[in-house]
């Protein structure tokens, strides 16, 4: 106790390592809340689902909180559904027919056009399908006739599709057409805002037979991330991301420096030809290239996430490190602590164990720290380059995935940045509380 609370005392010292230790703090925290929010199934079908999940968000809309920063808001998307009593239904039945009235009235607040717009019906008939006539009426006044068809049991009917309602609105695609603003100028078109009304009149030709709606108004904005090509939230990646950036930088980094330490300390104790054996093979390692290595794994056998840890551990064991724990631990094997321990009959392994090695985990801890972020960027390096894990959602899989689709190209910006930011500020969190401790662990450095 007396000693946590020395190394507290003194880390506090240190600004930049209170800097960190909250960052870190932030994202362990912001970790257990998506491994509890948003379970690892759950994550997964959300990250693998298709349009048909996703159906009712946009495709590559830009963060919402981007409109702190537009003198005109971007479109929010808004959806009704009068499955779950959202809208206007009536229905009113009269000699085995159902005539069906539903009403979508909504506030578009911006000058920008929607990306897109929609209708899903769900119908419930036995033979004969329900018929439907839909129509907009904008804030002006103007009706719109969109179109007139039969439903089936499940149906979606895309405005952008529909090449007969482009030619009444005069070439223009719908989702201009429809909030388009009479006044605007052709080389500056602007949307209408105001309260507009979509309005379904249908009729179904059997007892019991009905039709519901839903209406989705895709914006330009979405949620606090932003979505990707697949209509997918990023939000589900960016948080997931966390909770398996920290696992394989800490899991690599805590692997290789304990078992780096243990073979380095039982090498210098036996010395002789073991000594040189782990000497050896440290040497052929350290010319061995490390990156190439890992790609020929992730090419010919698996991209899975623990195989590629397995290997990052495996390659990483014999490095650099044995020939730095190797001269400390020359130093203490001749302290007179250690000529007692030998006098008093204490085992080779309980020397190495009990005397050796606590004596460099000082030097140990530093280091560990500074090891875990550099095991996250080689996570996503290994992504980016595109042998990651296709399963998972990673923050390198973000930023592979928004270069691939032109992400920068097309100005979609925050499908790159996000993830590179929080893995630049994971680094940094990580680098602080360890430049720290480094400084407090070894009393040669506290006066630099």
């Amino acid at each position: 106790m007396n000693s946590t609370r020395r190394f507290f005392a003194e880390i506090s010292q240190y600004p930049s390592a209170l800097l960190g230790l909250s960052l870190i703090l932030a994202l362990v925290v912001t970790s257990i809340y998506t491994l509890i929010a948003i379970p690892y199934p759950e994550a997964i079908r959300l990250w693998r689902g298709d349009e048909g999940v996703w159906y009712k968000t946009p495709r590559t809309a830009q963060p919402i909180w981007m409109n702190w920063f537009l003198e005109d808001d971007l479109p929010e998307t808004v959806s009704f559904n009068t499955a779950d009593g959202q809208g206007v239904k009536t229905e009113e039945y009269s000699n085995d027919t159902n005539k069906i009235f539903i009403s979508f009235p909504f506030e578009y607040n911006s000058k920008s056009f929607p990306q897109e717009l929609s209708i899903y019906f769900t119908a419930e008939y036995e033979i004969k399908e329900p018929f439907v006539s839909v129509k907009m009426i904008t804030p002006d006044g103007r009706e719109i006739n969109i179109d007139n068809f039969a439903v089936s049991n499940t149906q979606t009917y895309r405005f952008s599709q529909d090449q007969k309602l482009k030619r009444l609105l005069r070439g223009i695609s719908p989702e201009q057409g429809i909030f388009l603003d009479p006044a605007s100028t052709k080389e500056n078109p602007i949307a209408l805002p105001g309260t507009y009304e979509l309005q379904i009149q249908g009729i179904a030709f059997e007892k019991g037979s009905t039709v519901d709606a839903e209406f989705v108004v895709y914006g330009q904005v979405y949620g606090w991330a932003g979505t990707d090509h697949k209509r997918r939230d990023l939000t589900i990646p960016l948080l997931w991301g966390g909770p398996i950036a920290l696992a394989f930088g800490l899991l690599a980094a805590f692997g290789t420096t304990i078992a780096t330490m243990i073979i380095a300390a039982f090498g210098t104790w036996y010395g002789g030809w073991i000594d040189e054996t782990i000497q050896r093979i440290t040497e052929v390692n350290l010319v061995l290239p490390f990156f190439s290595i890992l790609i020929m794994i992730g090419t010919f056998y698996s991209k899975n996430l623990w195989i590629t840890l397995l290997a990052v551990v495996a390659l990483s064991i014999f490095g650099g490190g044995i020939k730095g724990y190797r001269a400390v631990f020359l130093q203490t094997k001749e302290s007179p602590y250690i000529e007692a321990a030998r006098a008093y009959g204490a085992s080779n392994t309980r020397i190495v164990m009990h005397y050796l090695v606590p004596r460099i985990i000082p030097l140990l801890i530093p280091q560990l720290v500074i090891l875990i972020p550099a095991n996250v960027f080689l996570e996503a390096s290994l992504t980016l380059v595109g042998l990651g894990d296709p399963i998972l959602p990673t923050w390198g899989k973000v930023i592979q995935e928004g270069v691939r689709n032109g992400a920068l190209l097309h100005g979609q910006y925050y499908w790159v940045l996000e993830p590179s930011v929080i893995l630049l500020i994971t680094g940094l969190s990580f680098a602080l509380v360890g430049f720290s401790m480094d400084r407090i662990f070894n009393p040669r450095l506290r006066g630099v």
